[in-house]
Order: C-alpha cells, then structure tokens, then sequence
C-alpha cells in the first residue's frame, strides 16, 4: 500500500504545474485530467436529486476510493508483488466505511423518514413487517457485497495466474523436450489471462465506483 501511494502521489506531482506540469498536457498529464474527468462524470450521471454543487461534497471521497482501486488492483501483475485488494479486510474495512457514511448521508438528508427507504410506497399492512425485514437484511448486506465482490474477482484472478506460471515455469526448466513443448501452451494461456486480468482489474474498479454512486443515490432520493 505504501508503494502505491507513493506511486500516486509522485505521479499526481508530476502533472501539476509545481511538479511541472504543463499548460498544453503531456501524456502523464491528460492520463490524470481523464481519471478526473471520468470520476466527475460519473457522479453527475448515477447520483440524482442535487445539485451540481452538492455533488462536488462526495466527489472526493469517490474519487479517491477509483483511485485507490484502479492502483492496487493491478498491483500483483507486477512479479514479487501483493494485491492489496485481494486481501479480504482491506476490502471489507473500505467497504463497511463507504456503508457507514451512505447511511449517515442518509440519516442527514431525511432525518428519521430515511426509514421509510425499508418500506416501499402501497405495500398492504399485513405484509409490511415481511419486506422491512427484507429490506433490512438487504440494505445491511450492502456493507459486504463491495468488499466481497472485490476480494473475489481479484483474488481468484490472480491466483489463477499465479498457478498456472508456476506449473508451466516448472515444465519449461524440466530436462525433457516433451516437458517443454508441453509447457509452451501454458505460458500462452498465461500471456492471454495476464491480459484479461489486467482488464478485470480496471473494470472492477468501475464496477466498485459505480456500485458506491447508485448506493449513495438510492440513499439520497430514497428509491
């Protein structure tokens, strides 16, 4: 973790105008400008119901949740690396953060009425107590699905990666020609997986981002 933000902040220095960033941007520059861009738009699209002033209040949060996604994510691609995200209390602490403060966002927005996001509009009063419980049980399991879902497709990614490297290096450096010929199919699976895990890891970063917004709306306008 401390490697990536290092990494983060070096390259965030880099592109501004101190850190010589440049009034035409360079490559590094207009990377940034487009996470940025890209975050914003994002909020202003899932999130309904306020302003364009009230939204700039959550952007830094969720910025700053993509960011560290989009960074760690791909982070065990690198040899002798970690994926923090694969870490199971990484992602259910930034998980269960991001519910505590939908809910207290909730709470300050609609006071005691936020209740009534557990009762949709015309239920019959019989069945009331069926679908709060429901709707409890539902909104509570909010505080695990971003960290489960994380922790899942990343760690089973990379270790599938890692299994399979490991089983055709062995087959490669074995003294037989068979080994080795039969090892060559595993290295390109390799090659093909590395690929698709790196684009899993960037998308779940999206998936992440925009999971946090519809949450963050639904407590909003309460739907």
């Amino acid at each position: 973790m401390l490697l990536t933000l290092v990494l983060v902040l070096v390259g965030f220095f880099v592109v501004t105008k101190k850190g010589g960033g440049k009034s035409v941007p360079n490559a590094l520059q207009s990377l940034v400008e487009q996470i940025y861009d890209f975050v914003l738009n994002l909020v202003n699209e899932q999130i309904g119901g306020l302003s364009e002033n009230v939204k700039q209040k959550f952007f830094p949060r969720i910025s700053v949740t993509f960011t560290f996604s989009l960074f760690h994510n791909p982070q065990g691609m690198i040899p002798f690396s970690f994926t923090v995200t694969s870490h199971f209390l990484i992602t259910l602490a930034l998980s269960f953060s991001i519910f505590i403060g939908i809910t207290i966002v909730g709470f300050q927005r609609h006071g005691l009425h936020f209740f009534s996001f557990l009762l949709p509009a015309g239920v019959p009063l019989a069945l009331a107590p069926f679908l709060v419980l429901l709707e409890l049980i539902s909104y509570c399991f909010r505080a695990l699905s971003l960290g489960i879902c994380l922790f899942a497709n990343m760690m089973a990614g990379h270790s599938l990666v890692k299994i399979l490297s490991g089983f055709a290096w062995t087959m490669l450096f074995l003294n037989n020609i068979f080994y080795f010929i039969g090892g060559l199919g595993p290295l390109f699976i390799i090659l093909a997986l590395t690929g698709l895990e790196l684009g899993v890891a960037i998308s779940q970063a999206h998936v992440s981002t925009i999971s946090i917004c519809i949450y963050l709306n639904d407590a909003i306008n309460l739907h």
